[in-house]
């Protein structure tokens, strides 16, 4: 199983898409506090549509906690890293950790020892970021498919 982290994510679409993300991939979604935003939410339940039963979620009260629970090795995405997200060769049980909307990942998280490395999703030249639940889809996809899309039809 893959792992998507979510380091204080601030938009609950976001996480609602990440929620029906893990839910059709069959990865596991952490989402790491805090967040202005409940599991109950409006906005973070539509965009997850009916999938909140079928996904594994859980909410971590900080980053320990979180990076304690993954399996396997821990990959954080930043737009500042020079590897591409597609030059990892990704094992079951690794996680993908993506940083806050407005900030991305702060400095304290991305210099954990910890980590396996940092990545970065391609893109034109200019442009500031991509939406965090894209990235998440972009990057899940690929490590998926590299497993051989297990568990999928």
């Amino acid at each position: 199983m893959l792992h998507m982290v979510f380091f204080e994510p601030r938009i609950p679409g976001n996480s609602g898409a990440a929620i029906r993300l893990a839910a059709c991939t069959g990865s596991m979604l952490h989402l790491v506090e805090p967040m202005p935003f409940q599991m109950d939410d409006t906005k973070l339940r539509r965009a997850g549509l009916d999938y909140h039963d079928l996904a594994h979620v859980k909410v971590h009260p900080n980053f320990d906690d979180a990076l304690a629970q993954i399996p396997g090795r821990t990959w954080a995405f930043t737009g500042h890293a020079k590897t591409w997200h597609t030059e990892v060769k990704y094992r079951d049980g690794d996680g993908l950790l993506f940083g806050p909307e407005p900030t991305g990942l702060p400095d304290y998280v991305l210099d954990d020892e910890r980590l396996a490395g940092h990545l970065r999703i391609p893109m034109r030249p200019g442009l500031r970021s991509l939406n965090l639940a894209n990235s998440a889809a972009i990057a899940l996809y690929e490590a998926w498919g590299q497993l051989g899309f297990a568990g999928g039809v």
